[in-house]
């Protein structure tokens, strides 16, 4: 193993406050999030087949988050994929996929805050009427979130908790109790978009991953969690398998109560569902808990977002600015780039004209796009450990894994496929546009402890 390896494998913090509680918030908390919100809206012209790729989704994030559990217990350091990339690929690669993980992370950002001014507007119809107001609005809370993860990774970590168990008890009564609800009937017309099933099951993919990016969310602060080993894989696992069911059943409800033409213009459709089926108190209930559940995952998607390029900072594969902290640890200068490219294609929507559906379609494909590719090489690295070796992961067995790395590699190239040629054309831009860092970084002398990157710290 390289000493760059060796250096990006050791903690970041001595500070470890992240334990099974909150590291299962974080992954529950980014997966069921904004995202799932308005995705029955996005998903329903699609119909039955809709609840078809929720169903493939699922066995596809399960094999993903197995893969993530497995790495975690290999190589339990902060970075999650760009730190697994590394140590398989080296550098440049690892590089790559910090650059493509960052994007994906403040390119996603926008739909939850689109999605937290839809389901403002349900408690505030106000929203509706003034563009300007929800414009402000959005903006304000991805820098609030913002705020609060200058402060460090604890305190992060504490308001993801508060803000993921406070929305689930909600969320779990509309997915199981609205089941008596249900119009069967609905779901005779298995697909009613027109497309050829393949075609429209493929649609249907970028846009039910996006509800499930986040698998690997309690492997990023690695550094920070109590007994990473045995602490992350749990949390990743049963993290994936909460969000998965709550995604079936819920979709399966709202479809089911509201009708198709009518759910594809609605920009609170778990709200619209409460509300029919048992009356005005519910739909303000539920969507005060969407509210406070995109806080939560704009808070962990947030977080995710300094940590990965701080990791990759450290190691010489992103500039040297994401790894300066301050004195709590934070990664400040990170978190003020990031929210700033994310509130500028925020603007993308400034005029108010574009439907809430568009816009979260737009974003979730490109997000979507740029996030599977970390997905697939994480998965691809699974094969590099068992055909070289690697001394790291001689204490445990490869093989039983092998088949989940396998689903997970072939399931995330296809994701990519379902985002369409739009999303990859913009995807690939995106990622060119990393050319010329990686020519300043190779003329930079990679630093030659861990710690050399944060020398330069702000207080």
């Amino acid at each position: 193993m390289s000493d760059a390896i060796a250096k990006s494998q050791q903690p970041v913090s001595e500070e470890r406050g992240l334990g099974l509680a909150m590291c299962t918030a974080l992954v529950v908390g980014n997966m069921i999030g904004s995202g799932f919100f308005i995705a029955p809206a996005a998903l329903a012209p699609y119909g039955t087949v809709a609840i078809i790729g929720w169903g493939v989704m699922a066995f596809g994030a399960v094999c993903l988050g197995m893969v993530f559990a497995r790495l975690a217990r290999i190589a339990p350091v902060t970075g999650g994929p760009y730190a697994y990339t590394r140590l398989g690929y080296g550098r440049f690669a690892g590089f790559l996929i910090a650059w493509g993980y960052w994007i994906s992370i403040w390119a996603s950002l926008p739909a939850m805050a689109a999605a937290l001014v839809g389901y403002l507007g349900v408690l505030f119809p106000v929203f509706t009427d003034y563009p300007l107001l929800k414009l402000g609005t959005a903006l304000g809370s991805i820098w609030l979130v913002a705020a609060i993860n200058m402060r460090g990774v604890k305190d992060a970590g504490m308001f993801m908790a508060v803000t993921v168990y406070t929305k689930l008890v909600p969320f779990i009564a509309i997915s199981v109790f609205g089941l008596f609800w249900v119009d069967w009937g609905t779901f005779e017309t298995i697909n009613p978009s027109g497309k050829p099933f393949l075609g429209a099951l493929a649609a249907t993919a970028p846009l039910t991953m996006f509800a499930f990016l986040g698998i690997e969310s309690a492997t990023v602060p690695a550094g920070n969690v109590i007994n990473p080993t045995r602490t992350i894989p749990r949390a990743t696992v049963l993290g994936t398998l909460i969000a998965a069911s709550v995604y079936i059943l819920g979709t399966v409800v709202v479809m089911g109560v509201i009708p198709r033409e009518t759910l594809m213009l609605s920009s609170a459709p778990f709200s619209d569902a409460a509300q029919v089926m048992w009356g005005e108190w519910a739909a303000i209930t539920i969507a005060l808990a969407a509210v406070i559940s995109s806080l939560g995952a704009l808070n962990g998607w947030t977080l995710m977002m300094s940590q990965v390029p701080m990791a990759a900072a450290r190691d010489g594969a992103m500039p040297a600015i994401f790894a300066r902290v301050s004195a709590k640890g934070a990664p400040v200068y990170g978190i003020l780039i990031s929210v700033t490219l994310s509130s500028l294609l925020y603007l993308v929507d400034i005029s108010g004209t574009k439907a809430l559906a568009v816009f979260y379609d737009l974003i979730v494909n490109l997000s979507t796009d740029a996030a599977m590719i970390p997905y697939v090489f994480c998965a691809a690295v699974e094969g590099v450990l068992y055909v070289t070796r690697n001394p790291a992961s001689k204490t445990l067995p490869i093989g039983p894994y092998i088949p989940f790395g396998t689903v997970a590699f072939v399931f995330s190239l296809a994701t990519i496929y379902g985002a369409g040629p739009d999303a990859g054309l913009y995807s690939l831009l995106l990622i060119m546009l990393a050319v010329p860092v990686w020519l300043y970084l190779v003329s930079t002398p990679e630093p030659t402890t861990a710690g050399d990157a944060q020398k330069s710290g702000i207080d």
